[in-house]
């Protein structure tokens, strides 16, 4: 197999621009070389249309519709799959900082549940609900910032900043774990170890690798569903993130085939499938792949945002509602998959006496453990004060 891959939205590090808070990834996968056999289908429309490469964005809707005959008929004579993958920027801002601060290895005020079971997700939403844009923007520039004690600081003024706000949440308990979560951490910014180490690490946690990783895991299930190896993997060339995704992907390769588990309930960290090809990188100019994959990735995000387009257009659209994957990482995306877990989730009346005992026992073992964290928080006892 053969796969393509291009991005939209890039801004690096920046993720509060609003006229770009979405990055986009799109994957075109195919049984054929696009670079050969395509190109001899693109090199006629090229010259029809005037220009060198076909660039969506600078033909837009009108004059892509005068080709829109060709692009479906390449749709159909090479099966041309396409994937779409979204990173919602300012939500990825509030993921990191509960996955940080909330890490119950990290944060002994925080139960074990509340990061390695699907609670965690519940927590999350609840969090992000106190959040406002400064909150964030305050939260990914400690995250960012490589100097340690200055991003303490930031650190703690959030946690101060969301901490102010929990009794604006419903249910006590929800107020209690992030309360206590959020003051151990503003009292202990260091055992956090919120910043990242060097420059060069912002790169690894920035919305184009953390939405590679989803380009990776789709390419390995295309290559799971279809039964067949990746011959090659093309990927648009630009400076800045090339390096970090090869690592990825170098990473991925690795590991391919491993599976773990990582707690109850949650999903298992797999890497079936995944491909040992190493990853090129090559120039829109230089590869027909990309050129599709350009104009696909176009046409999609325009009917995201809520944009025109032209009827002629839109078989390459319907042609992908059933064998087109997509994911995103945001907050409504989170909401949306895990609130289907919680209503299935069986009533407690069902559950056998003896397991809804123990798992009682367990949680208040846990609590325990972390009322221990909670009472340091208070300080010493006062000597004048009876015990």
């Amino acid at each position: 197999m053969f796969f393509y891959v291009d991005e939209s939205g890039h801004t690096g590090s920046e993720l509060f621009d609003a006229t770009q808070p979405v990055l986009y990834y799109g994957v075109i996968s195919s049984d054929v070389n696009l670079d050969v056999l395509a190109d001899e289908r693109l090199v006629p429309l090229r010259k029809r249309l005037g220009v060198d490469r076909l660039h969506a964005a600078q033909l837009g809707v009108g004059r892509l519709a005068t080709i829109a005959g060709e692009l479906v008929a390449m749709q159909k004579k090479f099966d041309l799959r396409f994937d779409l993958y979204r990173v919602n920027k300012p939500d990825h801002a509030v993921i990191c900082f509960y996955d940080q601060v909330f890490d119950q290895a990290m944060n002994p005020a925080v139960t074990w549940t509340s990061y390695w079971t699907p609670l965690r997700y519940i927590l999350l939403l609840k969090l992000a609900s106190l959040f406002e844009e400064d909150d964030a923007r305050l939260a990914w520039s400690a995250r960012t910032d490589t100097n340690r004690a200055r991003s303490n600081g930031k650190l703690i003024e959030v946690c101060q900043r969301i901490a102010a706000r929990v009794g604006e949440l419903p249910d006590a308990r929800s107020q209690q774990l992030i309360g206590d979560g959020l003051a151990w951490a503003a009292q202990n910014p260091d055992a956090i170890g919120y910043n990242v180490d060097h420059a060069d690490d912002i790169k690894q946690i920035s919305p184009n690798i953390i939405g590679f990783q989803f380009v990776m895991h789709g390419i390995a299930k295309r290559i799971m569903q279809r039964g067949k190896g990746a011959s090659r993997i093309v990927v648009d060339r630009q400076s800045e993130f090339n390096k970090a995704q090869r690592t990825l992907s170098e990473f991925f390769a690795a590991a391919s085939g491993i599976e773990g588990a990582t707690g109850p309930g949650m999903p298992k960290v797999s890497f079936a499938g995944m491909p040992k090809t190493p990853i090129e990188f090559a120039a829109g100019t230089n590869s027909a792949g990309l050129e599709l994959v350009d104009v696909y990735l176009w046409i999609f995000k325009r009917l995201i945002d809520g944009k025109d387009m032209a009827p002629e257009l839109m078989p390459l659209v319907y042609a992908q509602k059933h064998r087109g994957n997509t994911d995103e990482v945001s907050l409504r995306a989170i909401e949306h998959r895990w609130e289907q877990h919680f209503a299935n989730m069986p009533p407690l009346e069902d559950m056998p006496p003896e397991q809804l005992e123990a798992a009682r026992e367990i949680m208040a073992k846990e609590e325990q453990r972390r009322q221990v964290a909670v009472q340091s928080l208070l300080g010493p006892p006062d000597a004048a004060t009876p015990a």
